[in-house]
């Protein structure tokens, strides 16, 4: 069994970002738009923010009410992709039930769609196209590559449909020619169609959702999933419980999580020519 170093990789990445960055003429920025009050947002954007400081980015928060609009929302995002300091754009999820987030997405500019979430960044990787690609995927894509992990005619169960994760990851994964079966809550045979892929990926956030007998012997494990138990924070996948069947497995936290964080600042770093 190897674990898939997710921090190890994130690194590196993020290293090689620096670097580039260095090398630059200007400061690079990145706008992140905060409505509400969201506990596990403010985490989130708070390593975001750190890491921009790390990286030489110039980080900036644009935190909005509760009751803010959709309009007031869109209007901030039609300022920011005027202003040319601005090279990214996040629109941090979840946003209140008054804003509808997948039609803010559609408003922010495609080159400062850093997260990969609009129609025509989507669109574009169903079809090929060049486009930002969700950050998880991406990453989780980059670390099977780091390993050397070969997809082609690999069987995958992807547990997840959100455009998020499972929406681009399927396309990412049948471009490397996998073959994947994408499942999801009213999936009615999941442990008959996990025990014969070769890749489990879950995200799902349920905690230990993920157990040994759900696995075929060798199977490599991507775990997305990130709950909090009793403190601690813990994937989707039954740690202990697992190891002896796999292959290769992402750690939780240190897999697919530095690894989506560090896809922000490459995704940024592709706007540079």
């Amino acid at each position: 069994m190897e674990l898939l170093d997710g921090k190890k990789v994130s690194t590196e990445v993020l290293n090689e970002v620096k670097e580039k960055l260095s090398k630059l003429d200007k400061k690079l920025g990145l706008a992140i738009i905060w409505v509400g009050n969201n506990e596990a947002s403010s985490i989130y954007i708070k390593n975001k923010l750190k890491k921009c400081e790390e990286l030489g980015i110039d980080g900036k928060l644009y935190h909005l009410e509760e009751n803010t609009t959709e309009e007031e929302v869109i209007n901030l995002i039609d300022k920011l992709n005027n202003d040319d300091d601005v090279n990214g754009i996040i629109l941090q999820s979840p946003v209140p039930k008054q804003i509808d987030i997948i039609n803010c997405f559609n408003k922010i500019k495609p080159s400062k769609d850093i997260d990969g979430f609009s129609n025509i960044s989507l669109g574009n990787l169903v079809l090929g196209k060049p486009s930002h690609i969700s950050c998880t995927p991406k990453g989780i894509m980059k670390l099977l590559d780091y390993y050397h992990i070969n997809l082609e005619g690999k069987n995958v169960c992807l547990i997840n449909r959100s455009i998020i994760v499972g929406k681009p990851l399927f396309n990412l994964l049948i471009s490397k020619n996998a073959t994947v079966c994408m499942c999801h809550s009213y999936t009615n045979n999941l442990k008959e169609i996990s025990k014969n892929a070769d890749i489990v990926i879950s995200a799902v956030g349920i905690p230990k959702f993920i157990t040994k007998d759900m696995l075929k012997d060798g199977a490599i494990v991507i775990d997305v999933g990130i709950s909090r138990v009793d403190g601690k924070v813990v994937g989707d996948v039954d740690f202990a419980n697992v190891l002896e069947k796999v292959s290769y497995i992402t750690p939780v936290p240190g897999g697919v999580g530095p690894m989506t964080v560090a896809m922000i600042f490459d995704n940024i770093l592709e706007n540079i020519k």
